[in-house]
């Protein structure tokens, strides 16, 4: 077997019957399949001449504490049923991985389809999101929605554009290439939109994308918000407030900053009627993505804490240099710093004996570093340990906003 970059006439033929058999590939849609691998980096496993193994990924920006930080968005990763066990996943993604940090990626994150596989790669588990299953006749939305745009799948560009400009918070994601929005759009069945553009009618301004496998009655799922104020997300909530007398049922993933159970009424009372129903409301929390650092001096001097300064001594573990060939143009992020949290922040290689250290695995280094927990809960869940002192210190300084990525990939 041996690793190579996707090549989408000889590769697209054995990726779709790949993707066929993990469940991934819905009937007719091979061109949003291949669309979506063509939109940046892939790494296929070719074993007896097949593409048997695939990963990708597509440029993008992290947002932290208001600073975009570039990213590496890692889109997909799966592999037949035929090389399962090879662990071509884990080495096709450490490559994938070590190719953007190359070319300029401070940050990795992808979504899991199960805890502990990616932590072999030092990706750690992010915040929780909060999924809401609501019905539409609840919502105590006063306002009144104006007759929206209709949008399309053929309306990408504008909706990308859309979702690039929407209002951001720390730890949100931007993937970068128009061509994500545009097979995630043309992917979804019974996929449709709503949106208000600006005067020139050029530009969206806030939008939402759903889908439903039965537009009677739903469930509809939404996709993606995209608003740029707390105005327009309103707005766009009382068009679903709109569809209340047909629609029974919508889920969505609770907007950064709002806690949707305020716009609700009865949410206990509609939950105990609806229990054990198709039609259950209910409010649901679950961590399904995870982030690494892969440069910690520029990941550190983009860090400006309002707190006072801590400085320690950093021994950071990265496996990820395990699955890695000795050619890779990366090679992980394990050794010694010397880090200042606070105001001006940093980090250079080496000890100094004065300080207290602060042993961790890049993942949990991740974590504290982006707000997920503090450094004394992960002292007891994760790979992180320090003195009491040195925890309470980092518990003090890294008050950081509860991170959301807020663009599932």
């Amino acid at each position: 077997m041996r690793f190579r970059r996707y090549d989408a006439e000889r590769d697209n033929q054995a990726l779709h019957r790949l993707w066929r058999g993990i469940g991934w590939l819905q009937e007719a849609k091979e061109e949003t399949m291949d669309l979506f691998i063509a939109s940046g980096r892939a790494l296929v496993a070719e074993v007896d001449g097949e593409a048997e193994s695939l990963s990708a990924s597509v440029p993008g920006t992290i947002s932290y504490l208001g600073q975009e930080l570039p990213l590496s968005a890692v889109t997909s990763v799966g592999t037949s049923r035929r090389v399962r066990g090879q662990g071509l996943a884990r080495c096709l993604t450490a490559e994938l991985v070590a190719a953007d940090v190359a070319e300029g990626a401070l940050v990795s994150a992808l979504g899991m389809f199960e805890q502990g596989f990616y932590d072999q790669l030092g990706f750690g588990t992010g915040s929780y999101e909060n999924w809401i299953t609501f019905d539409p006749a609840q919502l105590k939305v006063e306002n009144a929605a104006r007759v929206p745009r209709r949008l399309t799948a053929d309306d990408w560009q504008l909706v990308h554009r859309a979702r690039l400009e929407r209002r951001r918070v720390h730890g949100s994601c931007n993937l970068l290439p128009p061509e994500v929005t545009e097979s995630e759009l043309r992917r979804t069945p019974n996929g449709f939109g709503f949106g208000y553009h600006d005067s020139s009618a050029s530009r969206i301004t806030h939008c939402f994308w759903c889908w439903t496998r039965e537009p009677l009655h739903g469930p509809y799922h939404v996709s993606f918000l995209a608003s740029q104020t707390w105005e327009q997300l309103l707005e766009l909530l009382a068009v679903f407030k709109n569809l209340r007398d047909q629609v029974w049922l919508v889920r969505l993933r609770e907007p950064p900053g709002l806690q949707f159970q305020d716009l609700l009424e009865q949410p206990f009372r509609r939950h105990g009627v609806s229990q054990r129903t198709d039609f259950e409301t209910s409010m649901r929390a679950v961590a399904y993505w995870q982030m690494r650092v892969c440069d910690v001096a520029a990941c550190l001097a983009c860090t400006r804490l309002t707190g006072g300064d801590v400085r320690f001594n950093l021994r950071l573990s990265d496996p990820i240099e395990r699955f890695l060939d000795e050619g890779a143009p990366w090679r992980g992020i394990s050794g010694d710093y010397v880090v200042t949290l606070g105001r001006s922040s940093g980090a250079r290689p080496g000890t100094d004996q004065t300080l207290p250290t602060l042993k961790a695995s890049v993942g949990a280094f991740t974590r504290m570093w982006l707000g997920v927990r503090p450094a004394s809960s992960l002292a007891v869940t994760d790979d992180l340990s320090a003195p009491q002192e040195l925890l309470e210190e980092l518990d003090g300084v890294l008050c950081l906003p509860q991170p959301r990525w807020d663009w599932d990939f």
